[in-house]
């Protein structure tokens, strides 16, 4: 049996090199790749909610005769990891499994996965940029893989800004004067979509503006959510929707499609993983759109990131090695992204984090619904201005749960992430630095 992470009180050491998250007594796991020993494969099991995660896994069993991999779908998010935490506690879990890179930390310091620096950590160093290794490399040891990196961006209509005048803001200063513009010119067009809330895209722009929501000083955890980074974020963006420059139609709803579609809106905050939505989503504005760098306070590229997935093998599996070569070969080989891309319906734009994936990837996707632009060399640029060090803390999913509560207000969701993160790391046992 797998030894149990000892992460009662944890005890974290934060390092001055990566701002270390958290350690476990546990070390690298005893299990091994070897099958029952009758010449047969290994066999994973592999769970899953992205798309194509099922055309990867055939494309691998097809070219791997001493490893198998036997996938399941999984519900997407809260629901998905509350499935897989059933799952090592009832000693099913699968060998395999992709999560987001914000629910790392949190199941890291439950116990729930298996220690991947052995055989995953020299991967990572070597083959992923420095703005994913801190999500991934915690407490010194090496817990996921990253997929995906999601640098945020900013996609605007061509149209509407020549219409009215408008330059390409490159500050939020001038992201203002444009919506201001904008509006002046059409009352029923505003600069975008921003009501409702979004805890994920909300961290993202803190993170640009050098927000650091958590950190550790010592054996103590800091929780720093309601920061004055944040908060210049958040009263930003709160100010754009009381003065009716931003549309308080929530995101992510019926009602944010109409208003993308039909013009309504004349920029999206989103990411490079957003592209691939548009020719579906607004078909009839194919050429009307382009992607530009986000906007910055202090005129320097910089952005944050909006989501993104890492693969991670949950503790209890006992082929931890073969694990980690289907990881690495689904992670770095360009023959995994084209078996990905095959299967989708709709244009993936995904940016993987590995340079081999990303070229795959660009490959595959057509271009010409933002009127040639290389949608993956901008994002590739993007990516390489993601600003480096943000990490996750241990109890951010139910910071997200209590921020999606606050209505709307942006400043109302630092207050009550902070609050409510400050009490999570307690009532688990945590040390809090004050």
């Amino acid at each position: 049996m797998p030894c149990i992470a000892r992460t009662t009180r944890l005890a974290l050491a934060a390092s001055a090199a990566s701002l270390a998250l958290l350690a476990t007594a546990c070390g690298g796991s005893g299990s091994d790749a070897s099958g029952p020993g009758d010449g047969k494969p290994v066999t994973l099991t592999f769970w899953s909610a992205t798309a194509g995660a099922k055309e990867t896994a055939d494309a691998f069993n097809r070219t791997h005769t001493d490893i198998k991999v036997k996938f399941s779908m999984v519900p997407a998010g809260p629901e998905g990891v509350t499935k897989l935490s059933n799952a090592v506690k009832g000693g099913n879990a699968p060998d395999v499994a992709t999560m987001d890179y914000s629910a790392l930390p949190e199941y890291a310091s439950e116990g729930n996965l298996e220690d991947l620096t052995p055989s995953s950590g020299d991967l990572v160093k070597k083959e992923f940029p420095e703005a994913v290794q801190s999500l991934v490399n915690l407490g010194g040891s090496t817990w996921a893989v990253p997929f995906d990196v999601t640098p945020i961006q900013l996609f605007y209509r061509k149209d509407l800004f020549k219409k009215y005048g408008v330059d390409v803001p490159t500050t939020w200063a001038e992201y203002r004067t444009a919506a201001e513009k904008i509006h002046a010119g059409d009352a029923d067009v505003t600069i975008t979509n921003f009501g409702g809330g979004d805890p994920a895209l909300l961290s993202g722009l803190a993170w640009q503006a050098g927000a650091r929501w958590y950190g550790t000083n010592g054996d103590a955890w800091k929780v720093n959510i309601d920061d004055p980074a944040s908060r210049k974020v958040a009263a930003y963006w709160d100010d754009l929707l009381a003065d009716g420059l931003a549309s308080k139609t929530p995101l992510w709803g019926e009602g944010e499609n109409k208003e993308r579609a039909t013009g309504k809106v004349a920029t999206i905050i989103g990411a490079a993983w957003s592209a691939g939505n548009f020719p579906v989503s607004y078909p009839d504005a194919k050429g009307k759109w382009g992607i530009a760098p986000l906007p910055t306070w202090d005129g320097k590229a910089s952005t944050g990131m909006y989501g993104g997935t890492s693969y991670i093998v949950p503790k209890g599996s006992e082929h931890t090695e073969a694990a980690a070569e289907f990881i690495k070969w689904v992670t770095t080989d360009p023959a995994a992204m084209t078996a990905r891309l095959s299967s989708l319906k709709a244009p993936s734009s995904a940016l993987p984090a590995n340079e081999g994936m990303r070229a795959a990837a660009a490959k595959e996707f057509d271009n010409s619904y933002f009127g040639d632009q290389d949608v993956y060399a901008v994002a590739g640029q993007a990516a390489d201005t993601i600003v480096p060090g943000w990490t996750w803390g241990p109890v951010q999913q139910q910071v997200t749960s209590v921020q999606m509560a606050a209505g709307g207000n942006h400043t109302k969701m630092l207050s009550s992430g902070q609050a409510k993160g400050e009490t999570a790391v307690t009532d688990r046992g945590l040390k809090l630095e004050k």
